[in-house]
């Protein structure tokens, strides 16, 4: 397998090391994606993390535009981490995690701060961050991955942590009139049994609200929640509640709604455990997907931009009586055993997608 080809409609920059999709945003007539890089390096961790900013129209073809954060301040010198992208009266706002390391080279002041731009590209800090500058006590330092969104008249900020003494992965919510001034307001949600949660989205959906999170159990690998709910008094009540991507190989995924009204979900691809595999980064964002509530299940499908691509086989897919098999390079294969409606395949090169019973199910691969 080529792992130094050229992927023709999954984005990745044109060098360096990306992660996480960051800021996933509509502005302007594009849709704006932000993520983790290492503009410099094909590994991680060997310059502080940046914002990188690619923008496209159609899902198709990407430009790719300059650094649009980079870590430059006394609050964030060792690096801008992940974070999300919202709109208000014609500019757009970037929240990110801005990391700052104590004595002992540990990442243990994570605080919140915020640029803005008017025209998509070029951004300015704002000059009172960090606009959140420390954990609540129903937190932990592990304390990162802003969450903004606009809810009847009001922003809500959800922040992923973790509580070392009761041992949950928890997400804290804020609320602010002008997306400055921000005021906590208690415990969202929480999971048992956790080291702590990673890139929350929240937002409005299906005649209730979206809630995804990547959860972080002590002795398990982590998975990526998404659930459908109330929002009441403050709390998520979930009602219905899915994975839909078993991955293997995905991580960090991020949900936006767009200008048509669609909730969208980007992945990061293949994931860490990647780091170093190739002579070059071969991270990329997956294939946009359409986030649906379907007969009481959460559907995860590639936006109609994309449902072109989709074929009904592959090299790499080997059907069997009772499923799949996703067979990759000198790893261990991918078996489904289940019963198939309908199964579509989308093929990029070394990556691979394979939708299940329209979506019921995504298996993300590096092949």
């Amino acid at each position: 397998m080529d792992y130094l080809q050229n992927l023709n409609y999954h984005y990745r920059p044109g060098r360096g090391w990306i992660n996480d999709p960051n800021g996933l945003v509509y502005f302007k007539g594009y849709y704006h994606i932000f993520y983790q890089h290492a503009p410099d390096y094909e590994l991680p961790w060997q310059q502080p993390m940046h914002w990188g900013h690619a923008r496209t129209k159609d899902f198709l073809t990407f430009e790719e535009l300059p650094v649009a954060l980079c870590p430059d301040k006394p609050y964030d010198t060792d690096g801008c981490w992940s974070g999300t992208a919202t709109v208000k009266d014609g500019v757009l706002y970037l929240f990110y995690a801005s990391i700052r390391k104590d004595a002992e080279g540990h990442h243990a002041h994570q605080t919140v701060s915020v640029a803005t731009s008017t025209d998509g590209i070029h951004f300015e800090k704002y000059a009172g961050n960090p606009v959140i500058d420390h954990y609540p006590t129903d937190g932990g330092k592990d304390f990162r991955d802003p969450a903004v969104c606009h809810i009847n008249g009001k922003y809500y900020c959800v922040m992923a942590t973790g509580n070392p003494e009761t041992q949950t992965g928890r997400l804290l919510l804020y609320e602010s009139n002008d997306l400055l001034q921000w005021h906590y307001v208690g415990i969202m949600r929480e999971w048992a049994d956790c080291k702590y949660a990673e890139c929350p989205s929240f937002l409005p959906a299906e005649g209730g609200y979206l809630l995804a999170a990547s959860v972080c159990p002590l002795e398990k690998c982590h998975y990526f929640s998404i659930t459908y709910g109330d929002f009441c008094d403050n709390k998520f009540i979930p009602r219905v509640k899915g994975e839909v991507d078993k991955g293997p190989d995905q991580y960090a995924g991020q949900v936006f709604r767009d200008h048509l009204g669609r909730n969208i979900l980007i992945s990061w691809m293949p994931g860490w455990k990647y780091k170093g595999y190739a002579d070059r980064d071969i991270g990329c964002m997956s294939a946009p997907r359409e986030l649906t509530l379907r007969d009481g299940h959460i559907c995860a499908y590639p936006v109609a931009e994309l449902q072109h691509l989709l074929t009904d086989s592959d090299p790499a897919v080997e059907r069997t009586a009772n499923g799949f098999i996703i067979r990759r390079e000198g790893r261990e294969p991918v078996v489904y055993e289940g019963e198939i409606h309908d199964l579509k395949i989308l093929r990029d090169g070394y990556i691979i997608e394979v939708f299940v019973n329209g979506g019921r199910e995504v298996y993300s691969a590096l092949l």
